[in-house]
């Protein structure tokens, strides 16, 4: 039997290396072991349905996980599970802690890509969730505001 994921401490500055994706906000497997649920955003679930006081993106589930899937270097295949498989260039993230269940909610970035969370709302994918979005600031790959 294999162990939850670890939740990594809020506040905390770690590396995830994305190797699956399930839905357009996460979870984002990570091959150093975290589930990331990205931080200020919401996207609906695969089967199309929005969570009660969420705020509801117009794209559909699948969409909205494809969208995020080609920021993180297309779709390389699909395990069993039915998550993504992708590979791509690694994430600098700043755990906000837990999300549920074995996720860590996380704002993330990418050298090419910048702020992930961003990115996503920008690619379409997401919505900004003001209830988890709190000042954040959208930061370019460079690391400039782009929001």
């Amino acid at each position: 039997m294999f162990a939850a994921p670890a939740i990594v401490a809020a506040g905390t500055t770690f590396t995830c290396t994305p190797t699956a994706v399930w839905d357009g906000d996460g979870p984002i497997w990570c091959a150093e072991g975290p589930r990331i649920r990205l931080a200020g955003v919401a996207a609906r679930e695969i089967d199309d349905s929005c969570k009660v006081e969420q705020p509801c993106p117009k794209v559909s589930g699948k969409d909205a996980r494809d969208r995020l899937v080609l920021l993180l270097g297309g779709p390389r295949g699909m395990l069993p599970t039915g998550h993504i498989v992708v590979r791509s260039e690694p994430l600098q993230c700043q755990s906000q802690g837990s999300a549920g269940g074995s996720r860590t909610a996380a704002w993330c970035r990418s050298a090419s890509v910048g702020d992930l969370s961003c990115a996503v709302i920008r690619a379409g994918g997401a919505v900004q969730w003001d209830r988890y979005w709190g000042g954040h600031k959208c930061r370019g790959a460079n690391g400039e505001r782009s929001r």
